[in-house]
């Protein structure tokens, strides 16, 4: 028997909460790269990108950071050295994440 839709909203659920803070081009990707490579600078982020833009990367980083997803340690020195990193919360998606890849691995045409 199906849920009844009438008063339901997807605006507030956990799959809607979860959405918000993976959804765009870069972010899912830039998870997947700190996953695999953990720590991370900036400029060998953009290479594994790809063809990505540095404001939108910086953007990009900056949303996973203020969301918990992502820490930025900045080192003091000449020049500047910034690493990215998961949080324990960015770490926690992991699990999801990678079992999309497994999905798009199995599924992926040949």
């Amino acid at each position: 028997m199906a849920a009844d839709i009438e008063g339901a909203a997807f605006e507030g659920t956990g799959y809607s909460y979860t959405l918000s803070l993976i959804q765009g081009r870069h972010k899912m990707a830039i998870l997947y790269c700190l996953m695999e490579y953990e720590p991370v600078r900036f400029n060998q982020m953009r290479r594994y990108l790809g063809n990505v833009a540095d404001k939108t990367l910086s953007t990009n980083l900056k949303e996973l950071e203020r969301d918990g997803l992502v820490t930025r340690t900045e080192y003091p020195q000449v020049p500047p050295k910034v690493e990215y990193a998961l949080t324990d919360l960015g770490a926690s998606l992991m699990e999801v994440l990678d079992r999309l890849c497994v999905w798009g691995a199995e599924h992926m045409p040949r």
